[in-house]
């Protein structure tokens, strides 16, 4: 049984979401507050976070902050922020999606499976990798290796410097992208293509990712 944590303050909502998730089947775990949060984190595990911002103690972006120095468990944001400041912020620390309140119980439920199963997309493959100068992608395992050192990359990050891999040569634009990896599970801005692509760079150092103006991305075929 895969096993959630639920971090929010109001009990109502809280006890609503552990109801409705166990009975999706899911086992569930609740936090009333940042620090409560970063604590049953560390002492158990779990297959996905969902996450509030407005939170008692510390708020949701630090608690996302410190759980993503230690692991990359999905986490989706569910909060009654919907500004474009927060969203991104929260892109920048490399959620797994962005929720607003108020929210569609099924449709959560079917979000949350949906990003489950890309969590764990592949572990039943065929063992493959996918080399590009020195770095190595690790199509089972979703590590991200180059000269002996492993970058943290989120799940959709890994998922995008693969797209662009496959098709080396090809320009993959952002509706693309967001097509073949978000499927019927995003809706919102082209932009979080950028978010992510931004981060990929910065984490590996590269330069061969390349902006195609007003297109997408792509990178070159290798020699």
């Amino acid at each position: 049984m895969q096993k959630i944590l639920v971090v929010e303050d109001d009990f109502d909502i809280g006890e609503l979401l552990q109801n409705f998730l166990q009975e999706a089947g899911y086992e569930v775990a609740v936090a009333k507050d940042g620090v409560e949060a970063i604590d049953i984190f560390s002492n158990g595990q779990f297959d996905l976070i969902l996450l509030d911002i407005m939170l008692p103690k510390i708020d949701g972006f630090t608690v996302c902050e410190l759980i993503r120095r230690q692991s990359q468990i999905p986490i989706i944001m569910l909060t009654a922020l919907n500004g474009e400041e927060e969203q991104i912020r929260g892109l920048d620390l490399q959620i797994d999606d962005y929720i607003t309140k108020p929210f569609s119980m099924p449709i959560l439920v079917r979000k949350i499976a949906a990003v489950l199963r890309r969590s764990y997309q592949g572990q039943n493959d065929e063992h493959q990798t996918i080399s590009y100068q020195n770095l190595i992608l690790d199509l089972d395992s979703y590590t991200t290796t180059a000269a002996g050192n492993v970058y943290e990359l989120t799940q959709r990050e890994f998922e995008i410097l693969r797209e662009l891999l496959t098709h080396q040569g090809r320009v993959m634009t952002r509706q693309n992208l967001l097509n073949k990896l978000w499927r019927y599970d995003f809706y919102g801005d082209e932009r979080v293509v950028d978010t992510h692509i931004k981060n990929l760079r910065k984490k590996l150092g590269v330069d061969f990712i390349q902006t195609i103006r007003g297109v997408g991305y792509k990178i070159d075929k290798e020699n």
